[in-house]
């Protein structure tokens, strides 16, 4: 094995994003490899350098994208099998939730965009965690109405909302596996009996975690932990619990994981430390289809997740008061471009806070929201060499009427993303995830459980107005995950996601612009410095050309701040029969394809 592995890590996982000053060169820094991670195959290693060189993978078949090359590879197996997306989804997923469990796995949720080559349909499935049957709007209050400090909500039972990701997998298989369901599983079960190399990420966000979260519950730190250090990078990890839950799911479905020992487990830790979670959230578990929510831009149409995703929403609102202004022109290095950008993303998030949330609960102008009549409004306010002094919620189309208040719910920065296209042309966008990392820091039965309920607002009115994205019992909670499937002339396009918090919008949106109108190739186009505004403040990713653009964009009146933007898109594109491939060199993942 070479050096390239410890390469990328130190270069973008450990340290933080080191990316060089053009989207086509490589993220390098010095390091070595020996004993970090051993038994990549020759194709995944393959992928690796081709990641640190800035090349995309290209392959004539198939092709997958996720954030850990074990991951990776265990879908690799079930595609070079004839499996299709969903069942190497499955495989993807099993594995991720072992060697990075920080992000995504068992204890969370996730949303999926398909594309089926057959009928030629976009369908999306939500696996999203929903609220206890106890929760009540106050669930983040103290005893004087306050919302709860974050932190104190994050780190306990609860946060926990009802996992989706067991439910989801299995719900995908049905409709689009055809491999053997238990199969699906023998890679992971295989890793976390036999052990697992730490990787360079996940031995670090454990380092960095303060003492009162995760050390803080016993099982937690026994696993995290061992002998009262943490994991370091190289370490040979197993984890039997993990196995035989999955062995138990491999046997008798998602039914041994909403049901019997594992369900108790899981609902005596989290009411154990302050949780509501009972057996009957477990017992009315949904997965629940979706519409999708389709947006033109250019001669594409963007389609991804509807509510309570607020991601495709937010995408193609973004998107669609782009489309009346010629970006390819201007280039990925002009001021006045990033100006409409960032100020399109502020008007889209400023009626994300006032009418986003879960559908079931609260009525939500969905179509006008993505009208294009009412993006064309909106437009209107855009100056390419002037930002907004500031931006309001609009007043898209309503079939009823309805006052809300606005939201400020904080999500922040974790989660996980999968890319997948078979050998019959099916496309799978899933982004998967516990909410923020390490979740509610609880540990039981072999994973950690979500804080996905945090993603709620905490407070229930807004000057006596209602907040749509408050607590209710079975309620789902929005969220900016944004899988998405860009299509053309009917057929995909581009698969694309990326794990990034509420900056999940900015960087799959960057990523579609990269890839339309500035002709980046998929490794390129993940590959770019970004600059993300969500609420005013123009965030620039340090260390990247795009720090040159800083005075410019001061000029032009944004509030600046450079920082770290540790996005991790999974890109593939679908050109004239070729998959094209790419992986943010900012986490570990890997393209591969045949």
């Amino acid at each position: 094995m070479n050096t390239s592995w410890m390469t990328l890590a130190l270069a973008g996982l450990v340290a933080g994003p080191a990316l060089a000053q053009q989207a086509s060169d490589a993220v390098t820094t010095e390091g070595t490899a020996a004993g970090v991670i051993a038994g990549l195959s020759e194709a995944a290693q393959a992928a690796v350098d081709a990641k640190m060189a800035g090349e995309p993978v290209t392959a004539e078949n198939w092709m997958v994208a996720a954030a850990n090359p074990l991951a990776v590879e265990a879908g690799a197996e079930v595609l070079r099998a004839g499996g299709t997306a969903a069942d190497a989804m499955v495989a993807v997923q099993s594995v991720l939730g072992l060697v990075e469990p920080q992000s995504s796995g068992l204890g969370g949720g996730a949303f999926l965009v398909w594309y089926d080559s057959e009928t030629g349909e976009v369908t999306t499935l939500d696996g999203r965690e929903t609220a206890p049957l106890e929760a009540t709007p106050t669930y983040f209050q103290d005893e004087n109405g306050e919302p709860l400090s974050f932190w104190d909500a994050v780190v306990g039972g609860r946060s926990v909302g009802t996992p989706g990701t067991p439910a989801l997998m299995e719900e995908a298989h049905a409709r689009w596996g055809d491999q053997d369901w238990a199969g699906l599983f023998d890679r992971a079960i295989a890793l976390a009996e036999d052990g697992f190399t730490v990787s360079p990420r996940l031995a670090g966000l454990v380092a960095e975690e303060p003492e009162d979260r995760l050390p803080r519950f016993e099982a937690t730190a026994e696993y995290f932990y061992p002998n009262g250090e943490p994991l370091q990078a190289g370490d040979t990890l197993t984890n039997q619990a993990y196995a035989d839950v999955l062995r138990a799911i491999a046997q008798d479905g998602a039914a041994a994981f909403y049901s019997g020992p594992i369900a108790q487990a899981i609902v005596d830790v989290v009411r154990l430390n302050g949780g509501l979670l009972t057996i009957e959230d477990f017992a009315t578990y949904d997965v629940i289809q979706r519409d999708a929510v389709c947006v033109p831009y250019r001669a594409a149409e963007v389609c991804g997740m509807g509510p309570p995703s607020s991601g495709a929403l937010t995408v193609g609102q973004t998107l669609g008061m782009l489309n009346g202004f010629d970006l390819a022109s201007m280039g990925p290095d002009s001021p006045e471009a990033w100006t409409l950008i960032g100020d399109s993303s502020r008007l889209a998030f400023a009626d994300r806070g006032r009418y986003m949330a879960d559908s079931d609960y609260v009525p939500m102008p969905t179509k006008g929201l993505v009208a294009e009549d009412y993006l064309a409004t909106r437009a209107e306010m855009l100056d390419p060499n002037r930002a907004l002094e500031s931006v309001e919620p609009g007043e898209p189309a309503w079939d009823h009427a309805m006052l809300l208040g606005d939201d400020v719910s904080l999500e922040l920065p974790s989660t996980s993303h999968i890319s997948i296209v078979d050998g019959d042309g099916n496309a799978l966008s899933m982004t998967t995830t516990i909410e923020n990392g390490f979740g509610s820091r609880l540990f039981v039965q072999g994973f950690l459980l979500n804080n996905e309920l945090t993603d709620f607002s905490f407070a229930t009115h807004e000057d006596g107005r209602p907040i749509a994205n408050r607590v209710e019992p079975g309620k789902r909670p929005r969220s900016s995950m944004a899988p998405t499937i860009v299509m053309h002339d009917g057929e995909p396009l581009l698969v694309i996601g990326s794990p990034g918090g509420s900056r999940i919008i900015g960087y799959v949106t960057q990523g579609i612009v990269n890839y339309l109108d500035w002709g980046m190739n998929p490794q390129e186009a993940v590959a770019a410095p970004h600059l993300v505004n969500r609420f005013g403040t123009f965030d620039i990713e340090q260390g990247t050309a795009a720090t040159e653009l800083e005075g410019a964009l001061q000029e032009a009146g944004f509030e600046t701040e450079i920082r770290n933007l540790t996005s991790g898109l999974h890109a593939i594109a679908i050109e004239d029969g070729q998959l094209v491939g790419g992986a943010d060199p900012r986490r570990e993942g890997i393209a591969l394809g045949e």
